[in-house]
């Protein structure tokens, strides 16, 4: 009789048990997580904690390699390292067991204690986790134990006499594996519809943000005591150029929340507290019933290259954090607010900051309507002049007036500076570098910031040749960013462009390049055209 093997030793068929079981696995988890307790979906909470122990340099390369995308990026990886790992310990499973179901004891465990350190974590933030554990396990041991129990070498030649019986016995044999093996990817593709299914099941069981989006379509935001004005000159209509205001659906989103907080405005409440002589808790309703008031302004990224994108101008509606400040007196020595988001995300933000006269808001609006999810629903910090990192916290349900020396933020705590005022920077929209250009009359044009001071002047440089003056468009105030224009005369051949501000406090942009960490990147912005 010919020799024959355990297809345990083939690792494709085991190797597919281990994926299937975790298709199961995230399924499961997916799906517990809509039923029992909507914040700790497992791709989410792991993700999350990974975003949370990340080194500065390691969030810095995802938002350089991928931008606005970097949270899709991070689940995608998770999910094929999850695809890879759970292969292997099929193998694993099918040669040594249990150390296959060890490794998936392993996932919901990290699962488990990524759920549970959570902000705000519910008492049920445990099981979406362990049930997707459970629910993998006996799935790789069902799925395992059906593995074909053998499969057949090919025939091995013999004496002409014994060749028939042996064809039909090897032939006999063969059948019978295929068909197991037909059995088996059955057994192993129906356990992985099933986990798809759950997982879409979990998807449309989502009713919490669903219902959140309705409330918020549903919302009217009351007329502003103060409305913005933005005057015609303010934008210069020039094609490529960024708009003056940015579109929300445009609008940069850089934070830590893998998954949106859904927060229902009727549950919503603001505490201030700390060094004060009188806490304040604000409601969603009494929130709206004040006078609120509109502004523009230009937030910034700390981690916006030069000539980078992180950067936005928008017309917000809301309420000044320095008239809430007031009404709880804050200590004589307080020098520094630090406030927290729903998920737990810290910010610190220097109380003087927010006790001037700059427009630094609770909004609740962005452009005409209430704010996105995506940017804070129902409300957020909006306070011009400091990178989002120290000032723009989204889902803000508290304020705790305090002192730098006392309590420290979330990026801090990771190698940022505490204060992060945002530097003076311009930036070249048109041309596009590498654009062909034709000689004779080019229009090259950008925007240029310098928050709570103002720009008072743009310059061009083209090669190495002396700075020429652009024109501004009107300035709507310090605290946004302006476009600028420049007619250039273009010659035939490569040319590189550059761009610089001046402030209005007489401060001209450096061209001395610096990284993002940990202030915020310097250095002049320039564009390399080619003139036909």
């Amino acid at each position: 009789m010919a020799d024959r093997r355990t297809t345990s030793s083939r690792w494709w068929l085991p190797a597919g048990a281990g994926v299937a079981s975790v298709i199961v696995f995230a399924g499961v988890g997916e799906l517990a997580a809509a039923l029992l307790a909507s914040a700790s979906s497992p791709f989410a909470v792991v993700g999350s904690l990974l975003i949370d122990l990340a080194p500065p340099w390691a969030k810095d390369a995802a938002i350089a390699l991928f931008g606005t995308n970097d949270k899709a990026a991070l689940l995608v990886g998770i999910g094929l390292v999850l695809l890879v790992v759970a292969a292997g310990a099929g193998v694993l499973e099918a040669r040594r067991p249990p150390w296959g179901q060890v490794v998936f004891w392993v996932f919901g465990g990290v699962g488990v204690l990524a759920a549970v350190t959570r902000a705000n974590a519910s008492m049920l933030a445990f099981a979406p986790a362990a049930l997707a554990a459970i629910a993998g396990v006996v799935t790789l041991r069902l799925l395992t134990q059906r593995l074909p129990g053998a499969d057949v070498e090919p025939a091995v030649a013999g004496p002409p006499h014994a060749a028939s019986g042996d064809d039909d016995e090897r032939a006999d044999a063969a059948g019978t594996a295929a068909i197991d093996r037909r059995r088996f990817l059955g057994w192993a593709g129906g356990a992985a519809a099933i986990g798809a299914l759950a997982a879409m099941g979990g998807y449309a069981l989502q009713a919490g943000s669903r219902a959140v989006t309705a409330v918020r379509q549903a919302i009217r935001l009351p007329d502003p005591v103060s409305s913005a004005s933005i005057p015609a000159g303010a934008e210069l209509d020039l094609d490529g150029l960024s708009p003056y205001v940015t579109p929300n659906a445009q609008f940069y989103r850089i934070d830590t929340a893998l998954a949106v907080p859904a927060v229902e405005p009727a549950n919503w409440s603001l505490r201030i507290h700390g060094d004060v002589e009188q806490e304040v808790v604000l409601t969603w309703d009494e929130l709206l019933a004040l006078p609120l008031e509109e502004s523009v302004t230009t937030l910034a990224c700390v981690s916006n290259e030069v000539g980078g994108g992180l950067i936005g101008n928008a017309v917000w509606l809301g309420y000044p954090i320095r008239e809430l400040l007031a009404t709880a007196v804050p200590s004589a020595d307080a020098d520094m607010v630090l406030s927290r988001s729903i998920d737990g995300f810290t910010a610190s933000t220097p109380l003087e900051v927010l006790q001037d006269d700059r427009n630094a808001i609770l909004a609740v609006g962005m452009n005409g309507e209430p704010l996105p999810a995506e940017h804070g629903f129902p409300v957020r910090m909006v306070v011009p002049g400091l990178y989002g990192y120290v000032s723009a916290t989204k889902w803000v349900t508290e304020l705790e007036v305090t002192r730098f020396d006392a309590a420290s933020a979330y990026w801090t705590d990771r190698g940022w500076s505490e204060r992060g005022p945002i530097k003076l920077q311009s930036r070249i929209d048109v041309p596009r570098q590498g654009q062909g250009l034709s000689a004779g009359p080019v229009v090259v044009a950008g925007v240029a910031w310098h928050q709570h001071v103002g720009v008072a002047a743009v310059d061009v440089q083209v090669d190495d040749g002396p700075w020429q003056p652009a024109a501004l468009a009107t300035a709507v105030s310090d605290d946004t960013w302006v476009q600028w224009s420049f007619d250039w005369d273009a010659t035939s051949g490569s040319h590189t462009l550059r761009v610089r501000a001046t402030g209005a406090d007489g401060e001209v942009q450096t061209s001395k390049r610096q990284g993002v960490v940990p202030d915020g990147a310097t250095g002049l912005h320039s564009r390399d055209v080619n003139v036909g």
